[in-house]
C-alpha cells in the first residue's frame, strides 16, 4: 500500500472536531479521539432530541387544553370531537395559547364545540 501523507485534511478534520467539541470537560475539549467520540455522542444526542421536542411540545398543548376545558365544564376529548365535527381546524398549538392568554376567545370556542355535539 503507498503512504499516505494527510497533511491540510487533518488539520481540517481535527480543527471541525475541536471545534464543536469547545466548552467540553478536561480530554474530551483538547484531544482529538476522545473530543470525536464526546462530539458523535453529543450530535447523536442532538437528534434525538430534536424529536422528543416535538413530543413534549404536543402533550403539554393537551395539558392545557385539557385544563381548560375542565373549567368549561368539559372533557379534552369531547371537545376535540366537538370542533372537528363544528369544522373548526384550528391546531392544538392554536388552542393551548388561546386557552393561557384569551379565556374569552377560548371559551366561545367551547360553546361551539358543545353545540356541535348536542
Amino acid at each position: 500500500m503507498p503512504r499516505v501523507k494527510r497533511s491540510t485534511k487533518r488539520v481540517h478534520y481535527r480543527k471541525r472536531t475541536l471545534g464543536l467539541a469547545k466548552g467540553f470537560f478536561l480530554t474530551k475539549s483538547k484531544l482529538n479521539r476522545a473530543a470525536q467520540e464526546a462530539v458523535e455522542k453529543s450530535l447523536k444526542y442532538g437528534y434525538v432530541g430534536r424529536k422528543l421536542k416535538k413530543r413534549e411540545f404536543r402533550s403539554l398543548w393537551i395539558v392545557r387544553i385539557g385544563a381548560a376545558t375542565r373549567t368549561a365544564g368539559m372533557s379534552y376529548s369531547k371537545f376535540m370531537a366537538g370542533m372537528k365535527k363544528a369544522k373548526i381546524e384550528l391546531n392544538r398549538k392554536v388552542l393551548a395559547d388561546l386557552a393561557a392568554t384569551d379565556a374569552n376567545a377560548f371559551s366561545q370556542l367551547v360553546e361551539k364545540a358543545k353545540a356541535a355535539l348536542g
